[in-house]
């Protein structure tokens, strides 16, 4: 899978975790950007606070934890980056244990994977209230969530889409119906098996893909695939990712809402909240302005155009007027 899933390399990453676990956080450095606050920050209500941000290994989260250690740099406080951890786990123990003081999590992930709940919750603000609720019992705090949802999604050329004209996967069911030899998809190995993936999805749309007609590759490819080649008509993405815009696909509407939802919040040590809840008022205005489509871009820059997570947090940061050069 992909190093920027969010779901994905659970055993690895808790092998990390009881390293972790064992011998405490060891690797990070010192944010040493001058920047001083902008829209948030004023007064610089962290001065004298020593805080810790924390990410998991993929580009999106790598970016939003930046975002989160320079707006906390920029009110006044000394933060260490610990961000770009080997998976879920590893970030999300050092979140609990107070290794760490902050960083973006998904909803989804809290939801099935730390609370280990079979069933996500469709609608997007009641996941997000019942993973705050249900996780203050581990000592970690959910602030409001963004819009920023990061989960499955199938996606289709928009060349090829001129010929099929498909909006929704109620779309696609029909499609598979009408002419089941023009619905090829390809995906990966765990996506094709997963009950969240491809066999439950056709369960919820009523749809059924010859197994002929499904491709299973590496993620990386099957953007390729979809935009470059025609051996396969759609694609597992995922909504976020930066090669939906520079590939020129179209990501079809989960109309049933099968697909978990995965909103990026920024969650902290419950402890550390207490002492410093001022947290809440400078990240919120910045998870207000992080949408699935802010994030295609933001990862884009990082895993197209090859820019650096850092720099790709701090001119975003910047150019919305958060914080400012000092």
């Amino acid at each position: 899978m992909r190093a920027r899933r969010v779901r994905a390399g659970l055993a690895g990453a808790l092998v990390g975790a009881l390293a972790l676990a064992g011998c405490g956080l060891k690797s990070g450095s010192p944010m040493v950007d001058d920047v001083v606050p902008g829209s948030v920050g004023r007064g610089r209500p962290l001065d004298g606070a020593s805080l810790t941000v924390t990410s998991k290994n993929f580009s999106e989260n790598i970016i939003l934890g930046q975002m989160i250690g320079l707006v906390f740099k920029a009110a006044g406080a000394e933060v260490l980056d610990r961000t770009n951890l080997p998976g879920s786990i590893s970030a999300r123990e050092a979140i609990v244990k107070g290794d760490a003081d902050a960083m973006y999590e998904y909803t989804g992930t809290g939801w099935i994977t730390y609370l280990g709940h079979a069933k996500p919750i469709p609608d997007p603000l009641k996941q997000w209230e019942a993973v705050r609720d249900e996780d203050r019992n581990n000592g970690v705090t959910w602030l409001p969530q963004s819009t920023l949802n990061n989960t499955y999604a199938l996606a289709i050329s928009r060349k090829n889409n001129a010929e099929y004209h498909l909006r929704t996967l109620s779309d696609v069911a029909a499609l598979a119906k009408r002419n089941p030899a023009a619905v090829t998809i390809c995906v990966e190995n765990e996506f094709a098996s997963r009950d969240d993936g491809l066999p439950g999805m056709e369960k919820a749309y009523g749809m059924s893909v010859p197994a002929a007609n499904i491709k299973k590759m590496d993620a990386g490819i099957i953007y390729t695939q979809v935009s470059k080649s025609d051996s396969c008509l759609l694609g597992e993405v995922f909504t976020t990712d930066g090669r939906i815009r520079a590939m020129d696909l179209e990501v079809l509407v989960d109309d049933k809402h099968f697909f978990p939802n995965y909103n990026a919040a920024p969650v902290v040590h419950t402890r550390t909240f207490e002492k410093y809840p001022q947290i809440a008022a400078l990240l919120d205005p910045v998870s207000r302005k992080l949408t699935t489509e802010v994030a295609q871009v933001l990862n884009a820059k990082v895993d197209v155009d090859g820019q650096d997570p850092h720099e790709v947090a701090k001119d975003w940061l910047i150019q919305e007027g958060f914080i400012e050069e000092g």
